[in-house]
């Protein structure tokens, strides 16, 4: 039986294919085209059909007596057992669990009759609070139970949808990556320390801009502002060492592992749009953990609950910093920037 064997002019096609431009640009179009339906598939999963899967929620008052249980029962029924309720014995107390966003909603059953309430917190997530609130209109008809339906923490007046917040941590993921690309590709030549430090420079004066853009020129948001200002420029140097990361391991394909992490799974699943009770289960667990969810968490407490936040989203923020920096300095001879040293 013959062998098959390649041509010396095939062999020799293929070799100058590998050698020339044409390989990598053949290779970066599949790539483009495979990361447009990953782009569009990621937001569209996690974000078109919002869908409860646990809503914790406190409840206070006769919340055991008949018109109260049976409104409770109707919700959970309603929104398919995703109400997760936790009694309280006092309306102070359960407010103060919404203030640490321990719950999202609170039911308050009067001991004497009376209409139930609901009371929401839009600002806790727009969105758990909408589907909350059309559950509540529905079990009321359906029960013929009176709902009176309140905000406790309404959104800000520029601000309705509450999307403002998901919009400047998703520029400053964005444009912090591309600030440390456009490092790589116009100064080349700093080495890892100059790096590093003008990572910081840009991210500083960045999340100063984003903020000023947002509060003081649109006022679209109230921020705290020098609160808000460094988280923006945590987030900035975070998503940029990040890049700087992963350009050390994986050199001129830095950006598909970049984009990856980031955007396609980072900005979907960072509860910004969709709270995290409406995303699906891994994606809300795992965004709290990722830098786009750790600036929002972060942001949103700043902006909305002063005075309770908490250390874990900068924690996480810092983590990433930290593996970046470390990663790079370690292994900086693979990084393709830096120059040579001076002579003596």
């Amino acid at each position: 039986m013959a062998r098959c064997q390649s041509s010396p002019m095939s062999d020799s096609r293929w070799t100058a294919f590998k050698r020339s431009p044409f390989l990598p640009a053949t290779v970066l179009l599949l790539l483009i085209s495979a990361a447009a339906g990953l782009f569009a598939g990621s937001y569209t999963y996690a974000m078109a059909n919002p869908t409860p899967h646990s809503i914790p929620a406190a409840v206070t008052g006769a919340y055991d007596q008949p018109p109260a249980r049976r409104f409770i029962a109707g919700m959970e029924q309603a929104l398919s057992a995703s109400l997760k309720m936790h009694p309280y014995d006092s309306r102070a107390a359960a407010v103060r669990a919404v203030e640490q966003q321990r719950v999202f909603a609170v039911v308050d059953a009067p001991a004497h009759g009376g209409p139930i309430t609901l009371n929401v917190s839009a600002a806790s997530g727009a969105t758990v609070a909408q589907v909350l609130g059309q559950a509540a209109a529905s079990v009321s008809r359906a029960t013929g139970t009176p709902v009176v339906l309140r905000d406790l923490k309404p959104l800000q007046q520029g601000d309705p949808r509450g999307l403002a917040i998901f919009y400047i941590s998703l520029a400053a993921v964005v444009i912090g990556f591309i600030g440390a690309i456009q490092l790589s590709v116009h100064a080349r030549a700093l080495n890892p320390l100059e790096r590093i430090a003008f990572t910081a420079a840009y991210a500083l004066l960045g999340g100063f801009t984003i903020a000023a853009v947002v509060d003081w020129w649109l006022h679209a948001l109230r921020l705290p502002f020098m609160e808000s200002w460094l988280i923006l420029a945590l987030t900035m140097f975070t998503s940029g060492m990040v890049f700087t990361m992963f350009n050390t391991l994986f050199g001129r394909w830095a950006m598909l592992p970049t984009w990856g992490l980031m955007v396609l799974l980072g900005n979907p699943s960072s509860g910004g749009a969709v709270s995290w009770p409406l995303l699906p289960s891994p994606l809300g667990t795992i965004g709290r953990w990722l830098p786009p969810g750790a600036s929002v968490n972060a942001q949103h407490t700043a902006v909305y609950f002063r005075g309770d936040q908490h250390a874990f989203p900068f924690l996480v923020l810092a983590g990433w910093s930290v593996l970046g920096c470390a990663v790079f300095l370690i292994w900086r001879h693979r990084h393709p920037g830096g120059r040579p040293p001076e002579p003596a």
